[in-house]
Formats: structure tokens, sequence, C-alpha cells
């Protein structure tokens, strides 16, 4: 059941750093599920053991950062398939 909830959570994190985000996009829906199930579990594992310990009531943030963590994941894969096109050497 926890990878379900992931699932869901992670394509609707994915939707809404696109929307946050916006421009061309290399992937599809299921590119924006993946990347946002990657936020979501990197951003919920810095926010909770790396900036503060669990126990606290703090828990919403928790994906604030993984949708943070998603745009980041999103802008390298934009500049990854992106940065190069149009960059020619010349002979």
């Amino acid at each position: 059941m926890f990878w379900v909830i992931t699932i869901i959570v992670g394509l609707l994190v994915g939707l809404v750093a696109r929307f946050l985000l916006p421009g061309r996009d290399p992937i599809g829906l299921i590119g924006t599920m993946l990347i946002g199930v990657a936020g979501v579990l990197i951003g919920t594992w810095l926010w909770e053991e790396v900036l503060f310990k669990k126990g606290n009531d703090n828990e919403g943030f928790a994906i604030f950062a993984g949708v943070v963590v998603t745009m980041i994941i999103l802008w390298v894969i934009r500049k990854m398939s992106y940065g190069r096109a149009g960059r020619r050497t010349a002979l």
C-alpha cells in the first residue's frame, strides 16, 4: 500500500513541478511520475533525516521538499537534453 500511495503522490508532485517550471519537457506522463516519485522520496528523506529529525509536526512540509527536489531533477533533465542542442563545432 505504501508504494501505491507513493506513486499517486509522486504523479501529483511531478505534475505540480512541471506546472511551476513551465517549458518543453522531454518526458511523458510516466516520466513525470518517475521523477515525482524520486523527488518525493529524496525530498522526504532530506526533510526528515537531514533537516529535521523524526517526531516533529512538520510532516506536511516534506511534500514541499519533494516538489522542490522534483523541480531540480526536472531542470537537470532539461539541461541534459536541450542544453546540447544547437551546439555545433566548426571543422
